[in-house]
């Protein structure tokens, strides 16, 4: 699991906010090619 602080490095917002589709909630989750949005996940 790799954790990513999007406070702390821009390009890792950049890169929740692509996988997200712009939606500014975390955690986001990548697992096996499916993403989760949120705690309960989307």
């Amino acid at each position: 699991m790799d954790y990513r602080d999007v406070k702390e490095e821009p390009k890792y917002l950049e890169e929740m906010l692509r996988l997200s589709r712009g939606v500014r909630k975390v955690p986001v989750l990548v697992e096996g090619g499916q993403v989760s949005i949120g705690f309960g996940g989307t």
